[in-house]
């Protein structure tokens, strides 16, 4: 599929960096994976003014993005969060199955499922297409940086960028430095991060970061105090929103997040952190039973 019209007949052919938006926001943005979150990863920047393109793995799934992305931008609109009608925003937005067309883009953020051997492939995959001037970012929430930067030719260029869920109504993103992304490169996160109107917390890699580290730590017990009866998941929740002022408790959260997901976390987090961060038998049950949490309908909550 050939985007450059869809993404404008005025971007040409680059053979430098792009002027940046006024703001400081790359020009023209990729992402890899058009699912919940890099749909919204596209929404966030696309309704700031940028250019942007998801790839996906067929034409089925670029259009679930597609589909994805115009619902949410449509009621950012319907709310005022845009002030630009949706028709205009989405015709900035173009889907693709080819990683070639990431060659116009000035960043791109790679947002497929939270396996290392498959992110370090798809990474490497897309900085063989991107220009030598353009930025490379995971939109991992725990995976070590500096371990997905081994495959890459230019790692100074490549940092984390962890989005928030929902991205739209997230107001942080977690900048992860690996040990060779460069100070230039951080300072262009912190920009892009401010332009698009959320705060920037940024951290040196450590397994889970800051976020998912405290936050799958927290869940974890919760889960175990349901696990033991100890109160149920309601109550368990409200003592953190009402007695912590949390706006959400830690297992709605983790059905938010999706069980699965944190599941992968809490076994990674073990395996790099210790014993403390084991997943509750009531975890792995879960999962095992398909009950992934509000995407399937049912999880420590019911959401049909």
């Amino acid at each position: 599929m050939n985007i450059e019209d869809a993404l404008n007949e005025a971007l040409g052919e680059k053979t430098g960096p792009a002027v940046p938006l006024a703001d400081g926001l790359p020009a023209t943005v990729g992402v890899l994976g058009g699912g919940r979150m890099g749909a919204g990863i596209a929404h966030a920047f696309l309704v700031k003014g940028a250019k942007v393109v998801v790839v996906e793995r067929d034409d089925e799934a670029a259009q679930g993005a597609r589909s994805r992305v115009e619902s949410s931008v449509a009621a950012s609109v319907e709310r005022g969060a845009a002030s630009v009608r949706a028709e205009e925003l989405m015709a900035d937005f173009a889907t693709s199955v080819d990683y070639a067309d990431f060659a116009f883009c000035d960043l791109v953020v790679e947002a497929v499922p939270e396996d290392p051997t498959l992110k370090a492939t798809a990474l490497a995959a897309v900085e063989e297409q991107i220009s030598p001037h353009a930025w490379l970012a995971t939109n991992t929430s725990s995976l070590s940086i500096t371990g997905l930067a081994a495959s890459l030719e230019r790692p100074a260029q490549f940092l984390g960028l962890h989005f928030f869920n929902p991205v739209p109504a997230s107001t942080l993103i977690e900048v992860v430095v690996g040990e060779s992304t460069a100070e230039a490169t951080v300072a262009a996160a912190r920009r892009w991060v401010s332009a698009l109107g959320k705060t920037a917390v940024v951290v040196k890699d450590a397994p889970g970061f800051a976020s998912s580290r405290l936050g799958v730590a927290i869940a974890l017990e919760a889960m175990r105090m349901l696990e033991e009866g100890v109160a149920d998941a309601e109550d368990i929740d409200n003592a953190m929103v009402l007695g912590y002022r949390h706006p959400v408790g830690p297992l709605k959260t983790t059905d938010i997040v999706g069980l699965d997901v944190r599941l992968g976390i809490a076994e990674y987090l073990q395996k790099t952190l210790g014993e403390r961060f084991a997943p509750p038998q009531i975890l792995r049950d879960k999962v095992a039973d398909g009950h992934l949490g509000r995407k399937t309908g049912k999880g420590f909550y019911d959401w049909s």
